[in-house]
């Protein structure tokens, strides 16, 4: 069993992007899937595949590399809140990732989204995690 999802999912694919891996397979959940469509919707992965063949289903995850210079797309990720310690912003209040060049992923009360993206529809809500 594990007690935080988000967090698991988030060293996976950390992981695999030090093992320069091209494909992660994860164990599925609902915002797994949204986080995933986040990442991809942001150019930070290639692509995905849901797969449901089993009852909990899997999340594949085709990541993405310079051509050239073989680095990762994804620098580092972050988890923010936590079990432990929830983090919520309000709309006013969201943070910027490098000076905007990286993305807070926010679950607000209308999906998962982009720090910006909530900033424009003027929502808040749990600080998931930082990508850059």
């Amino acid at each position: 069993m594990n007690t935080d999802p988000i967090a698991d999912f988030l060293t996976r694919v950390r992981n695999a992007i030090r093992a320069k891996h091209r494909v992660v397979e994860i164990p599925a959940s609902n915002i797994k899937k949204e986080i995933t469509k986040v990442l991809y919707d942001k150019g930070y992965i290639q692509n995905y595949k849901f797969d449901d063949s089993t009852p909990q289903g899997s999340i594949k995850i085709a990541l993405k590399y310079n051509p050239t210079t073989k680095q990762p797309a994804i620098v580092d990720l972050q988890r923010i809140s936590r079990p432990g310690l929830r983090q919520y912003r309000g709309a006013d209040n969201l943070p910027r990732i490098l000076n905007g060049l990286g993305v807070a992923i926010i679950s607000t009360s209308k999906g998962v989204m982009t720090d910006k993206e909530a900033k424009t529809l003027n929502v808040g809500g749990e600080v998931l995690c930082y990508v850059y």
